[in-house]
């Protein structure tokens, strides 16, 4: 029977959102840091107290039962809201102090988190950022289970329960071998990327579908370059093979910098009048209470994008 007077510790609802994500009493006690027995005396306690059972056990499984997936969101947000308390609690108006764990795609960290880590060094000395590099999709999942704050890709995630805010389009721009017929050109159409083999990160990657996604946009077919068995999961192993003449390739601007400096590459951009780009933005739960923060954290992301596309001297 539900105890009207019972108020759940945080620490209960931390091991009832912990078993829920890891599906496993044992993973869960390790990343919590406490035995088995200790993490199961926690959740019985919860569950007494609420009169409801959260979790089922077996022998090979744990569920979540449609009683825990309800009240899931809800636990999440009180957590959140109590780490938001901590965060403000140890300076004035909390503005990115103490643990953060941002996640970002492998398209946009080599190339902005130089300026983003350096810039909230500087002027945040007080936050403690954690990095997380993974695909769209991992990142949205970790998202949804707490295991980061904030994510850092391309926009619409196409997620739900999440607030998106928009940061900065990022124009892409053509790689080919160096004496390529289409090298330094800057008035580029997308029929042009039709006469290219055009190499394809691997799926799973949001910057392959944007690609594939803008030649079916000029009714083109990467679909056979796309399933060829050349295969990369990197941006710099693209570069490569595009020096090595095996084909062509699309990158955002911020890459440039660093992917094409090697012998071997040449570049050429689109006209102005042809859209050929992505949406950057940030990603966070709708019940996490550091909008503000992550507002601020998002103008630090653009200007350390900015800082990766300016001309050097």
């Amino acid at each position: 029977m539900n105890n009207k007077e019972y108020r759940p510790t945080l620490s209960q609802l931390r091991t009832f959102v912990t078993i829920a994500e890891n599906k496993h009493f044992g993973t869960a006690a390790t990343k919590l840091g406490i035995s088995q027995p200790s993490l199961s005396q926690a959740l019985v306690a919860l569950e007494q107290g609420l009169g409801i059972q959260l979790i089922e056990r077996s022998t090979r499984r744990v569920i979540v039962t449609p009683a825990g997936e309800e009240l899931l969101p809800y636990a999440k947000a009180t957590l959140d809201a109590a780490d938001a308390f901590l965060a403000h609690s140890r300076g004035t108006h909390g503005t990115l102090i103490g643990p953060l764990t941002i996640g970002i795609i492998p398209t946009i960290a080599p190339y902005v988190l130089p300026g983003l880590l350096t810039a909230t060094a500087a002027q945040y000395p007080e936050l403690e950022p954690r990095i997380v590099e993974d695909q769209t999709r991992h990142l949205v999942q970790m998202l949804r289970d707490g295991q980061i704050d904030i994510a850092v890709m391309a926009l619409p995630s196409e997620a739900t329960g999440v607030a998106e805010v928009p940061l900065y389009s990022e124009d892409f721009a053509v790689v080919v071998p160096e004496g390529h017929g289409l090298a330094g050109r800057t008035d580029l159409g997308l029929s042009d990327l039709d006469t290219l083999d055009l190499l394809l990160l691997d799926d799973g990657h949001c910057l392959h579908d944007q690609i594939v996604d803008l030649c079916r946009k000029a009714d083109l077919n990467p679909t056979e370059a796309a399933n060829s068995v050349t295969r990369a999961s990197s941006l710099t192993t693209i570069m490569q093979l595009v020096a090595a003449g095996l084909g062509a390739t699309l990158v955002p601007v911020s890459a440039l910098r660093t992917e094409c400096h090697r012998p071997g590459l040449a570049t050429a951009t689109f006209r102005d009048d042809v859209t050929a780009q992505r949406e950057i933005g940030l990603v966070y739960r709708n019940s996490s209470s550091r909008a503000e923060e992550f507002h601020v954290l998002g103008t630090l992301v653009t200007a350390a994008f900015e800082e990766a596309v300016s001309p050097t001297e």
